[in-house]
């Protein structure tokens, strides 16, 4: 049986804590489930973004995160299929609103034992919706997996 390593569960962390309430006495639309990985030949991609303040005091402070409504983290951690470990890689992350605004979001390599992930913060406001395209150059292959998503966040 495979083993689930750090980068998977964290993420898994993320999606579950972003599935919380917020208290919100106005309820948005739900968004239709979306892909949270994309298989690249022999590796699979993983990611989310989420509002920072989903995340738990612990886990923020851990890692050097701001808790806000308005602040965004992406989170990606590349898998090699055949040996299911973490693999490092080349990210470059361009994400935009729907108006083209760029919003900018500098990644960062986490190393956890044997995960390997990558994380980066951007400010939102309320019901913007942002565009992530991720680059992700592998070693050893010449031309890099493009991948693209959205997601839309809420402060209020």
């Amino acid at each position: 049986m495979k083993s689930i390593n750090t980068a998977v569960i964290f993420s898994i962390l993320c999606l579950l804590v972003a599935c919380g309430g917020g208290g919100r006495t106005t309820v948005p639309k739900a968004q239709e489930a979306a892909e949270t990985s994309v298989d690249i030949g022999t590796h699979v991609v993983h990611f989310s973004a989420q509002s920072t303040d989903q995340l738990p005091p612990a886990v923020a402070r851990a890692y050097g995160i701001v808790r806000s409504k308005n602040r965004a983290m992406l989170n990606v951690s590349i898998i090699d299929s055949e040996t299911d470990h973490s693999v490092t890689a080349q990210l470059t992350v361009k994400t935009r609103n729907l108006t083209g605004q760029l919003k900018n979001v500098v990644m960062r390599k986490i190393t956890e034992q044997e995960a390997i992930y990558y994380i980066g913060e951007t400010p939102v406001a309320n019901r913007e919706t942002l565009i992530f395209d991720i680059s992700v150059k592998l070693d050893g292959i010449d031309k890099p997996a493009e991948l693209r998503f959205k997601r839309q966040f809420y402060s209020d």
